[in-house]
């Protein structure tokens, strides 16, 4: 295989998109998600329209050891990858004290634990051999707490902080690190977070253009992108700082009730 990505949470969404962008340049995949018959659909579009390979692997990364086992799984196949692109995440809307702790561990598993592990495995033949790019999804709710979705916003945190430091202790090696913030995207995240229906998804952008501007920065080597959104939603992010705290919760709060 050559040009090899590994994407994770390809099934759909922005991972699936950001196959699809991959594909188009030539370069071979391996996707990674739960539903085994989502991705051989997308396997069999990518491989008929772009004469590239691409390789699944159904695997739950929310459960223990999964990283460990897709790592093991990819050496196997003795496959080089060139890229590694942590996309796999989902989202709970509600209490923190009343959401089930099962959910919220695997959320935990999944959107901190299984990227830091991935990367932790792939890294050091990056390192050897001087050469590869990553790039996690986290989100523009990394700059701030998240009322009715702590534990979410916690864990794109983490991604953020992480990303940027890691960005920084390659400083002397040709491997990157990019950090993707996609704000309210049309994907199945809003399904399966409960924010379908409040403020902070009336307004959304396609996963297709999220995707773009995160691949792109990939390939540039851009330590982080925002991506999708609204001018007001800028207004906001750029007003953070300089805003009480107090103030910025309620108003997180207010934007991700039910409307």
């Amino acid at each position: 295989m050559k040009n090899t990505a590994l994407i994770t949470g390809a099934s759909s969404g922005i991972g699936m998109e950001l196959a699809r962008i991959h594909a188009e340049q030539g370069g071979d995949l391996i996707i990674v998600a739960r539903r085994k018959d989502k991705l051989e659909a997308l396997k069999a579009e990518l491989e008929n329209k772009h004469s590239i390979k691409v390789i699944t692997i159904a695997k739950d990364l929310s459960k223990a050891e999964a990283a460990k086992e897709l790592y093991s799984e990819v050496q196997q196949l003795n496959i080089k990858v060139d890229y590694l692109i942590n996309n796999a995440g989902f989202g709970l809307r509600g209490k923190f004290y009343e959401l089930s702790w099962e959910r919220q561990q695997q959320m935990i598993n999944l959107n901190m634990v299984a990227l830091t592990e991935l990367m932790y495995q792939f890294l050091p033949e990056m390192v050897k051999r001087n050469s590869g790019k990553i790039l996690n999804t986290s989100s523009t709710a990394s700059f701030m707490p998240g009322p009715l979705q702590a534990i979410y916003f916690a864990t794109k945190a983490y991604v953020t902080f992480l990303s940027n430091a890691i960005a920084e202790e390659l400083h002397d090696t040709n491997i990157t690190v990019t950090n993707l913030m996609p704000g309210a995207t049309e994907t199945e995240f809003a399904q399966t977070s409960g924010m379908d229906k409040t403020g902070l998804f009336e307004k959304t952008v396609t996963a297709r253009s999220v995707a773009e501007d995160g691949y792109n920065a990939m390939l540039k080597g851009k330590i982080d992108v925002v991506s999708g959104l609204t001018f007001s939603q800028n207004l906001m992010m750029k007003a953070i700082p300089f805003t009480p705290k107090k103030t910025i919760l309620k108003q997180i709060r207010q934007m991700q009730e039910v409307n």
